[in-house]
């Protein structure tokens, strides 16, 4: 399909740097392609719209300070770049993506931090859009305490090309229940949720379901191929454990919907779920691209945030409740002033071939 089909226009005013607070007083528009219209909610009304039985999926990943910034040595040749970890592929290595690209080579050696704590990596190898693969000095927990120290937070550009990262940040793009660390990017639908939330939800008999699926910083990455079918997808790796299958199976027996919490559990879910829709243990690395035509296996209604234009994710959000759904149900976002991206407002999308 032609990617320019997801192209439209968002005044800068609508894009959220800051998040609301209390969290689950965000704005909710809930889209259904077989009723008539949108509902205006606010994320908190999620206990008045789900029903007992139901499942909401949460992703457990815990955001990195996966920013790195330093200098690359090159016998007595210094200059600055910076690294944005995205995927751990050994105890002591990572992918990451290097700016500006032109100025590392394969054997480089890119330093890290100042004082008592340096970090030193070499790239091992270099690959496509800056792409490299980085062997750290030291591996396991010391390596992971060693990024703590020297890292950043990683904000969405459109978000760090207008202020810079600060202490704040450290708990607004951290969901309350994060815990496997790994992630570079934060599944921001969860940031929505409130410990009084989630009593409420259990009050009323929703189920709760953890998943992880380490999103990596190639959520960030613009698509650039005229086609969809020209673009790559980066991999992000993750996991759903047997139990959690079984407990999933189940909210299906018992006629419950399962609802995801962001597009990178409904991606994991697809990945994790066969053709006749029973979802299995799974682990691995996930690259799967959705756009429209693809049939959904695992759910039933996606809540998330307002994405970016021409993006992978409004792809996937065109796929599951229509392109021309989305596209009426974004430009009423923007006329009605909703807050858009990591830190805006979210939408409840209802499967348009349910």
């Amino acid at each position: 399909m032609r990617v320019d089909l997801f192209d439209f226009d968002l005044p800068d005013e609508r894009i959220a740097l800051r998040p609301v607070s209390p969290r689950d007083c965000a704005r909710l528009l809930v889209v259904d392609p077989a009723g008539d219209g949108f509902a205006e909610r606010q994320v908190r009304d999620l206990v008045d719209i789900l029903r007992p039985g139901d499942a909401l999926v949460f992703n457990d990943t815990k955001v990195i300070p996966a920013q790195l910034e330093g200098t690359r040595v090159r016998r007595d040749n210094l200059s600055a770049i910076s690294a944005t970890l995205h995927m751990r592929i050994a105890s002591d290595r990572w992918k990451a993506f290097a700016r500006p690209g032109k100025r590392i080579k394969s054997g480089d050696t890119l330093r890290f931090g100042a004082g008592d704590t340096v970090l030193e990596a070499i790239v091992e190898d270099k690959g496509d859009a800056g792409e490299v693969t980085l062997q750290f000095d030291r591996s396991g927990p010391a390596l992971d305490q060693a990024i703590a120290a020297v890292g950043h937070i990683p904000l969405p550009p459109y978000i760090a090309s207008k202020r810079d990262e600060d202490v704040r940040d450290r708990a607004d793009y951290q969901t309350i229940y994060a815990r496997e660390e790994g992630a570079v990017a934060a599944p921001t639908a969860g940031l929505h949720f409130t410990p009084e939330l989630f009593e409420r939800l259990d009050e009323k008999g929703i189920e709760r379901i953890f998943v992880t699926l380490h999103v990596g910083a190639g959520t960030f990455l613009p698509v650039k191929a005229d086609d969809t079918a020209d673009h790559v997808m980066y991999f992000e790796s993750g996991y759903i454990d047997a139990a959690t299958a079984a407990r999933l199976n189940a909210v299906k027996t018992r006629s419950g919907r399962i609802v995801s919490v962001g597009t990178t559990s409904l991606r994991l879910l697809e990945s994790a779920t066969d053709e006749n829709g029973v979802v299995h243990a799974w682990a691995g690395a996930t690259d799967i691209f959705i756009t429209p035509g693809y049939r959904f296996r695992a759910i039933d209604m996606l809540f998330t945030n307002f994405h970016l234009p021409r993006s992978t994710l409004f792809m996937l959000v065109s796929a599951f409740s229509g392109m021309e759904t989305m596209k009426a149900a974004y430009d009423h976002a923007i006329q009605s002033g909703y807050r858009f991206y990591s830190y805006g407002d979210a939408s409840l999308l209802f499967r348009k071939d349910r």
